[in-house]
């Protein structure tokens, strides 16, 4: 039953992008994540789900592009942008989720 919780990891850098890889090799397969970052190049020693075609790019999408790599019928939905914008808001109520992990 466990693995069948929603998760949200808001963050998606250092610490997201481990946290990420662990629930998905753990079994997890019902996450979103909510990053306003884009990767950049002093990121890529620390932050493995990136590489360098990636600077530039959005944190969140491109680390749920790299995670489903390691389990492709996971259903990961990534948003760009700051949880504490209006528009996150009204898309994502605390409710939904079973766990929110905060991986700021």
């Amino acid at each position: 039953k466990i693995y069948s919780a929603k998760l949200l990891v808001i963050g998606a850098g250092g610490i997201g992008c481990e946290l990420l890889k662990n629930l998905i090799l753990t079994g997890f397969e019902d996450i979103e994540i909510v990053d306003l970052d884009t990767i950049d190049v002093s990121n890529l020693n620390r932050q493995f789900l990136f590489n360098k075609e990636h600077v530039g790019k959005p944190k969140a999408i491109v680390a749920r592009d790299s995670v489903l790599r390691y389990n492709p019928k996971a259903k990961i939905i990534a948003h760009h942008g700051s949880i504490i914008s209006p528009e996150y808001g009204r898309l994502i109520t605390y409710k939904q989720f079973t766990v929110v992990l905060n991986a700021l």
